[in-house]
């Protein structure tokens, strides 16, 4: 039995997919929309020729419907940096940037890197994962702006720290207390 490495490169509307069988890239290539109906379409496909792995790029959250409906269908997936997949396709000498060639350049290193491939919780995992990190994101905006506001001219601070500035203030503090 050959075994079937996926290079999938996400976009906003379509996705581009490679394959590499048993060390050489095939011929096939395959786009469709970035969808629901696009992903049944691939998920159909790779139920006939399973593949021992399929490789995305994460792209800011993009990725993720894909990913759970390849993981509901019981298909090995990694989620990699994106970085990590460009560095690679420098190393083989590829420059040009194209979908496609991504979507090459992916499947390619499926084969080679092998990543692990990742579980998706359930989701009410992923949505608190999601709460945690928009968490850690608005008490790093607080801290910001706190440090911006101590270095605030004198003619902006007094203005903030009015009595009713000072009764409504909230420090990042307050959150682990």
């Amino acid at each position: 039995m050959s075994t079937l490495f996926v290079g999938i490169d996400v976009c906003k509307a379509h996705l581009d997919c490679a394959w590499r069988r048993d060390g050489a890239r095939e011929q096939r290539a395959l786009r469709v929309a970035n969808a629901p109906e696009g992903m049944a379409q691939l998920v159909a496909f790779f139920i006939d020729d399973r593949p021992q792995l399929v490789v995305v790029e994460a792209t800011g959250g993009l990725e993720m419907a894909l990913v759970g409906a390849l993981l509901a269908a019981a298909i090995p997936v990694a989620i990699v940096n994106p970085r990590q997949a460009r560095d690679f396709a420098k190393a083989l000498g590829q420059l040009a940037k194209t979908d496609a060639i991504d979507a090459g350049v992916l499947a390619h290193f499926a084969e080679a890197v092998r990543p692990k491939a990742h579980f998706v919780g359930e989701e009410d995992t992923r949505h608190l994962k999601e709460l945690i990190t928009r968490r850690r994101q608005l008490l790093e905006m607080i801290k910001a702006e706190s440090h911006r506001l101590a270095q605030s001219s004198a003619t902006v601070r007094p203005s903030h720290y009015s009595p009713q500035y000072r009764a409504f203030h909230w420090s990042p503090q307050d959150a682990f207390s």
